[in-house]
């Protein structure tokens, strides 16, 4: 049995008498858990896409799904190449779904109860040197207003280790420059506060005092980064704006917007910075998260040691 792609996925009648409960599960998602809607719209999507394959395997219900139907969506997709790290997320949504409704009294008991998610090797997250990192900060020429903000918005994202959606969004009251430290709203709508480093306090403060007002056109806006029409970036056009001053560098490597993410944890760790306050800064909730960037110093330090070391 076939599965539709996910941007093909229709609803039938018979899921769409399911859909009711997938709202209630994504609004108990949004409102209890504060849930993102780049979360909301994967779980939608997820959900859907397996009461479909259900359905056309005689399970029209939610009532007659069975641990053999998730089962054999997982198979077919994983015959469709779909990758380790995909299917556990769809099998997360389902199996979070599944428990909600066991939950609320919907059912009798959860079918998906027994299955478990698979263990996929962890991937080392894609990370710059310091060098590497140096050359792209240095790429926007610092005598044009484009030129004086990108290197703002660079030197924060690797200052920060904050994610893109979370600068896009950045209100200028939440930097505060004098201590030197911002406010950001991570996943689940928590606050943290985040140190800023010495260097990119001085970028924004050209920023702010110089160039800023150019790009604002007499207009009012609390959003920090504007772009040439006056408005927040995307996190679209913040990725764009990376990738060119990547090339720009001359970098071989894929740099995407993580990637200052990932320096920065990985750079406060080689530099001696203990994980839990990585933790803190990076806004993960589980220090486990955090613990892959140990596997990428412990590589770093194996690359050392064989160069320095006289048997090495």
């Amino acid at each position: 049995m076939r599965i539709a792609p996910e941007e093909e996925v229709q609803m039938p009648a018979a899921v769409r008498n399911n859909s009711n409960r997938v709202d209630e599960y994504l609004n108990f998602l949004a409102v209890e858990r504060g849930a993102s809607l780049n979360t909301l719209e994967a779980y939608s999507r997820d959900i859907h896409q397996f009461l479909k394959f259900a359905e056309a395997a005689g399970a029209p219900s939610i009532l007659d799904v069975r641990a053999e139907h998730a089962t054999a969506f997982l198979g077919e997709l994983r015959g469709q190449g779909l990758s380790s790290t995909s299917l556990n997320r769809k099998l997360a949504a389902i199996r979070g779904f599944f428990k909600y409704l066991l939950r609320e009294a919907r059912l009798e008991e959860n079918p998906l109860a027994r299955i478990k998610i698979g263990r996929t090797w962890m991937l080392l997250p894609g990370t710059l040197s310091r060098e590497e990192m140096e050359s792209i900060l240095e790429k926007p020429v610092d005598v044009s207003p484009a030129g004086i903000r990108d290197r703002a918005v660079l030197e924060l994202l690797y200052a920060t280790g904050i994610r893109v959606s979370e600068l896009a969004t950045l209100n200028l009251n939440r930097v505060n420059r004098q201590m030197g430290f911002l406010v950001t709203v991570g996943k689940g709508r928590k606050e943290r506060i985040v140190p800023v480093g010495q260097s990119a306090l001085e970028w924004l403060a050209r920023y702010i005092d110089e160039v800023r007002p150019s790009f604002l056109k007499k207009r009012t806006s609390n959003i920090l980064f504007l772009n040439r029409s006056g408005a927040g970036f995307t996190r679209q056009g913040l990725w764009k704006l990376i990738k060119k001053y990547a090339r720009m560098a001359g970098l071989e490597k894929k740099v995407h917007p993580h990637t200052f993410r990932h320096s920065f944890a990985t750079h406060l760790l080689e530099g001696g910075a203990d994980l839990r306050s990585v933790q803190i800064m990076l806004g993960h909730t589980d220090i486990s998260t955090t613990q892959i960037y140990t596997h990428v110093t412990r590589d770093r330090l194996k690359e050392i040691h064989k160069k320095y070391h006289p048997r090495g």
